[in-house]
């Protein structure tokens, strides 16, 4: 028998925090992962920050800004090859996310801006993008899309097992025995980033500083808790603008801020609700991660363990790069990327554009 291919892949994230850009390499065969390489991240300066946030919403992003973007993310690649002394010959395949614009899959529409034939040419690398639109196309909800990976990560557990990803929107992985089943859980960090930004000038709240000193509005907890969205049966997924937080502006920033961290905490720990068995361990990744407030929080509100990703070995800030990357060799082999479990395809479904040099 012809031995098992193993690709060795990098992966290029961009979430919707808008806080800037990963990359990550990682070894695999498509189903196991061989080995873990370097990861790499770059901050967006906030001009280009700000022309993100712009576009967000809309359905066709400027030219320039898609070029641009494809253009920083380039230089992020050249930079890791560069780092760890590595050439463009040494990677089967680059994973390239893009930033997400704009997300309405029950229009049957997502946005992800990246150029991957450009992106192709000035790395020299064949790329994958394009991940979610054929989830979307055939009724999926087109997120989240790392659950598989996250499979891949826990393949070695017997018991049931966690993955919490709080970026800009939050979503949980649950891995059984031949089970996997995810969905977004509600907002993550974007509504706190953007509550601090307007008021501060910073561009997220450092260890949760600021909510910890505040108190939560329970009156505006509870109204948010009362939105369509949770009344919904998993699979299911967010925009990162589903929900209208203008009214915390008659909070003082730290009461904003202990109100929105408590509504991310609460829909997190609701989804336990979905799972078919309890979970023993709740790891988390994404930038939340770092909030120990939050993390505080949400060990008071689940049943079983709380703790960052990095208590299992792994590295929370590469995990979604390394997602795509292991994504974009299943496409190369056409393996499914996503289910009817977690995003409600009605099929197990392959998806990604390849562009090859």
């Amino acid at each position: 028998m012809a031995e098992t291919k193993i690709y060795t892949a990098l992966g290029l994230m961009s979430g919707t925090s808008l806080d800037g850009m990963d990359a990550a390499i990682i070894k695999t065969d498509g189903s196991s992962i061989t080995s873990f390489g370097p990861f790499e991240s770059k901050s967006y300066e906030p001009e280009f920050r700000d022309r993100l946030r712009d576009a967000l919403g809309t359905k066709q992003a400027p030219d320039d800004l898609e070029e641009e973007l494809t253009r920083q993310h380039a230089e992020l690649v050249s930079d890791l090859l560069h780092k760890h002394s590595l050439s463009r010959s040494d990677i089967d395949i680059i994973g390239f996310h893009g930033q997400t614009i704009l997300h309405e899959p029950e229009n049957r529409f997502t946005l992800q801006i990246g150029d991957g034939a450009l992106l192709s040419e000035l790395t020299g690398c064949a790329v994958v993008n394009n991940f979610r639109s054929k989830d979307v196309a055939a009724g999926g909800e087109g997120a989240p899309f790392a659950p598989v990976y996250h499979q891949a990560l826990a393949a070695d557990y017997e018991q049931a097992f966690v993955i919490v990803n709080i970026g800009g929107v939050a979503n949980v992985s649950f891995v059984g025995r031949d089970q996997l089943l995810a969905f977004d859980t509600g907002p993550g960090n974007a509504a706190i980033d953007d509550l601090v930004q307007s008021r501060t000038g910073s561009s997220y709240d450092e260890d949760g500083s600021l909510a910890r000193r505040g108190e939560v509005n329970a009156e505006m907890l509870a109204g948010w808790l009362e939105h369509r969205y949770f009344d919904q049966l998993p699979p299911k997924s967010l925009d990162r603008n589903a929900f209208d937080f203008s009214i915390v502006e008659t909070l003082s920033t730290e009461d904003a801020a202990a109100t929105l961290v408590a509504f991310t905490v609460e829909t997190i720990a609701r989804a336990a609700t979905h799972f078919p068995e309890p979970a023993s361990k709740w790891r988390v990744t994404g930038g939340g991660r770092h909030n120990s407030f939050m993390m505080a929080e949400l060990a008071k509100r689940v049943e079983g363990n709380v703790a960052p990703v990095e208590s299992e070995g792994w590295n929370g800030d590469a995990i979604e790069a390394q997602a795509f990357a292991f994504m974009a060799v299943r496409s190369l082999l056409k393996l499914p990327l996503s289910f009817p479990t977690t995003t409600g395809v009605p099929r197990p479904l392959t998806g990604g554009d390849i562009h090859s040099i």
